[in-house]
């Protein structure tokens, strides 16, 4: 800003906002100047550089305004997890199902894993038929995103909220 811009020739856009044109820098200084403003580049990489004639506190003022409103609008979604076995009772399933649908109500996402230990891994089809199964249960408050995978010795799927 102001005499920091080192260039030789910039495109200016006044105070009021509109379009000045190419000028040489010291030009765009003076103008400032003589607006009681400050002159801050807005696109450095431009080819030549656009810089605007602004109140540089007011434009910093307006933009912590901007950031921090959208930090207010956006909402953090969390992941939960729900761990199962491929050899889990229907009732344990059930329970399980019952919390991720809490979960999934509140918006988060829900990643459901099944760990196979020992030889439980060459029977991975049983696992996937108790995820599917799993899913079917939660599917009035979530769907699911792709398809269950294979990551080492855990099969994991994850559940995301339907959007109303």
């Amino acid at each position: 800003m102001n005499e920091k811009i080192r260039c030789p020739e910039v495109r200016l856009i006044g105070a009021a906002g509109e379009q000045v044109g190419i000028v040489p820098t010291d030009e765009a200084q003076r103008m400032a100047l003589d607006a009681d403003l400050d002159l801050v580049m807005i696109a450095p990489t431009a080819a030549p550089p656009v810089c605007k004639i602004i109140d540089y506190g007011k434009f910093k003022f307006e933009q912590s305004k901007k950031e921090k409103e959208n930090k207010k609008n956006q909402k953090v979604v969390t992941i939960k997890e729900i761990r199962l076995s491929s050899n889990i009772g229907e009732h344990d399933i059930a329970a399980k199902a019952k919390h991720a649908f809490q979960f999934l109500s509140e918006g988060d996402k829900v990643k459901v894993s099944i760990r196979f230990r020992g030889r439980e891994i060459t029977h991975s089809e049983l696992g996937r038929k108790v995820l599917l199964n799993f899913v079917e249960r939660c599917k009035e408050v979530g769907e699911m995103e792709g398809n269950p995978r294979m990551e080492g010795r855990s099969m994991h799927l994850l559940i995301s909220p339907i959007k109303k």
